[in-house]
């Protein structure tokens, strides 16, 4: 099964990060964010991606493309034009596939134009590169596949973004910190039939408008819920509070060994 990354966007509110490389490729304990989502789809199996690129989109052909250099020791032979690599570090069992899906491309869009490295008529996982959370991705898609529909969506209660206070009339008697936030909302973690790209007009399509309205309105999308750990990274704070996650003993999204 694949799975489709969006990572072509230009990540305007947290441009003290994004000025200079696309937002998944922002790092959180010394790894970009990318990394740590293609980690949680790899726990559950998932192993072959699709990532569309976009804004700064080299910066991730460049990464991919020196993995292997990166991850192990290597003895580089400049006059005999030879590298050998020896191990020593560890190099994931991914196939990543880099697709410049354009600049200007909408979700949508960017999702229509790499059908073709979609494999005929099989399910496929759809994420946004800018977001982690400890999603059961092999029960989603057993829950989709038993559905009988052509795409779930991952929904979750947003967090909050500010403490609250509880009062008695004018008497303030306890704070709240975080109070999970009301409705739930589009957590990203789709899985979807390749018949879904149908919906999809061209490059200014909005995958979360019309396609999505439409499949809503037809019956054909439902929500898996998930009430665990969920975190998108907009902005600079976002991007500190996974820093601090990330350094504590157990980070909620490392679902992985």
């Amino acid at each position: 099964m694949k799975c489709v990354i969006l990572a072509g966007g230009r990540g305007t509110r947290i441009s003290e990060e994004s000025d200079i490389r696309p937002k998944p490729m922002i790092e959180i304990g010394g790894r970009p964010l990318l990394w740590h989502i293609m980690k949680i789809y790899d726990h559950h199996g998932i192993r072959d991606f699709v990532v569309c690129l976009g804004y700064k989109g080299y910066t991730i052909k460049e990464y991919f493309a020196n993995y292997v250099l990166h991850a192990t020791d290597v003895t580089i032979d400049i006059a005999g034009n030879r590298v050998a690599y020896h191990g020593g570090g560890q190099v994931e069992p991914w196939r990543v596939t880099l697709v410049d899906t354009g600049l200007e491309t909408m979700t949508g869009g960017r999702l229509r134009r790499v059908r073709q490295h979609l494999e005929g008529e099989q399910d496929f996982c759809l994420t946004y590169g800018d977001g982690v959370g400890n999603v059961d991705v092999a029960a989603e898609v057993a829950f989709h596949r038993a559905q009988g529909r052509l795409a779930t969506m991952t929904v979750v209660q947003p967090p909050a973004r500010f403490g609250a206070v509880a009062l008695e009339g004018d008497r303030i008697m306890r704070f709240q910190e975080k109070p999970a936030g009301e409705g739930m909302i589009n957590g990203g973690f789709f899985v979807l039939s390749p018949k879904v790209i149908d919906l999809i007009e061209g490059d200014s399509t909005i995958f979360e408008r019309e396609p999505l309205a439409r499949l809503a309105a037809d019956g054909q999308l439902v929500a898996w819920k998930h009430s665990g750990y969920w975190q998108p990274m907009d902005t600079l704070r976002e991007k500190n509070e996974l820093e601090a996650e990330w350094g504590t003993a157990k980070p909620r999204w490392k679902v992985w060994g």
